[in-house]
């Protein structure tokens, strides 16, 4: 399945889980999520380059981890 989404008008929103000094920073458009059930990410320090594409069950798998700990920091 392709899916082709305009993310011109997206509003970004940058993570939680991103730090202050500019380094980590993640960010995600929620409301394109609900009306598309795809989640798109993107690191909010390049905002014209690539944004990732994830299912909303994998996306939400995913953040579940990292909130329980499943991704230790090296």
């Amino acid at each position: 399945m392709s899916t082709t989404l305009d993310l011109s008008l997206a509003q970004w929103v940058k993570s939680t889980y991103s730090n202050a000094d500019g380094g980590s920073c993640v960010e995600w458009a929620p409301k394109v999520a609900v009306a598309s059930g795809i989640v798109p990410v993107r690191d909010s320090k390049v905002p014209s380059g690539p944004s990732l594409m994830f299912a909303t069950a994998g996306w939400s798998t995913f953040v579940t981890a990292v909130n329980d700990g499943g991704f230790p920091a090296a």
